[in-house]
């Protein structure tokens, strides 16, 4: 398996299908992935970016808080397949002596490695698999007043 590393370029609201797009980018501007995300997942993802500290803990950060107090390292996180349009990751975490896999939807996972500061991945296969025109389609068919929903 070889594994690409990706960052998050940033989010962007579709409104044609109300639904947020998650761009993750190749760390070698190579390539992008478009991921499309609930609200509920870009608001977490959006508090994560922006580095803000919430008055109680939300679910990602009890599981930052969870793996902190379990001595629970995230070691990366990867996104390793598509099937019928749905992706897949993994959360791989290590308490030092062994790593373990953990499945998750891709926005949580990278919910999760925001907070932690770890790498992102995803599996080559999946950029050869996922649609590279469905991105640059759809930044082709915006309007101006979509960019006022960019966050």
């Amino acid at each position: 398996m070889i594994m690409v590393q990706i960052k998050v370029e940033g989010l962007l609201f579709d409104p044609r299908s109300g639904m947020y797009i998650l761009l993750l980018k190749q760390i070698d501007d190579s390539g992008t992935l478009p991921v499309w995300i609930g609200k509920p997942e870009a608001d977490a993802i959006a508090l994560a970016i922006g580095k803000v500290i919430t008055p109680r803990p939300l679910t990602h950060d009890l599981v930052k808080n969870v793996f902190d107090e379990l001595g629970v390292q995230v070691t990366k996180v990867v996104i390793t397949e598509i099937i019928d349009n749905t992706y897949y990751a993994l959360i791989y975490a290590t308490d030092g002596n062994r790593e373990v896999a953990i499945d998750s939807r891709p926005s949580d996972a990278v919910a999760i490695a925001l907070r932690v500061e770890s790498p992102i991945f995803v599996e080559e296969d999946v950029l050869k698999v996922r649609k590279t025109d469905e991105l640059e389609e759809w930044l082709k068919n915006l309007k101006p007043e979509d960019f006022g929903n960019i966050m």
